[in-house]
């Protein structure tokens, strides 16, 4: 499973990083998750506002901080 976590460095950004990685760490799933910072790979998903996550091409959420549980349920 491939999770990208779309955002330019904000603290916003920076705390979704942490709910995906405790989440598929609580779920006990293999995922690679990566930052993607670059505004243009950013924009190719479709989102305008960060956060945004995106699983495996999905995007999950923009423009908030997913919670753990809502995570959590994207990637069982």
């Amino acid at each position: 499973m491939k999770i990208e976590i779309l955002g330019t460095g904000c603290a916003k950004c920076k705390k979704t990083f942490e709910v995906v990685e405790e989440a598929v760490k609580e779920a006990g799933v293999e995922a690679d998750i990566t930052k993607v910072e670059d505004l243009d790979s950013i924009l190719d998903h479709g989102v305008m506002i960060t956060p945004g996550v995106v699983i495996d091409g999905d995007v999950k959420i923009t423009g908030k901080i997913p919670s753990i549980d809502a995570v959590k349920e994207w990637i069982q």
